[in-house]
């Protein structure tokens, strides 16, 4: 009956660590894409202020985007008590 218990707790923790994964990895994927992407957005007051992106934003935007492909990869495999 503890068995029964402790797998069923496991699979309710797996599962709320995956959402995790999958939400904050679409958001840090986006947020790579805006980086990645700004200058083609069009006339936004961001961009105005800012002023064009630079290397080091483009380079930013790539890790978020390894990054938040990497988190919604884990969400995936629900390796998480291994």
């Amino acid at each position: 009956m503890f068995e029964e218990y402790e797998k069923k707790k496991r699979k309710q923790i797996s599962g709320m660590k995956s959402l995790l994964d999958y939400g904050m990895g679409l958001i840090i994927l986006l947020m790579g894409l805006f980086f990645l992407f700004r200058s083609k957005l069009g006339n936004m007051p961001l961009n105005e202020r800012l002023g064009k992106p630079d290397s080091l934003e483009k380079v930013f935007g790539v890790f978020c985007i390894l990054y938040g492909a990497w988190r919604i990869y884990r969400g995936y495999r629900k390796n998480y008590f291994k």
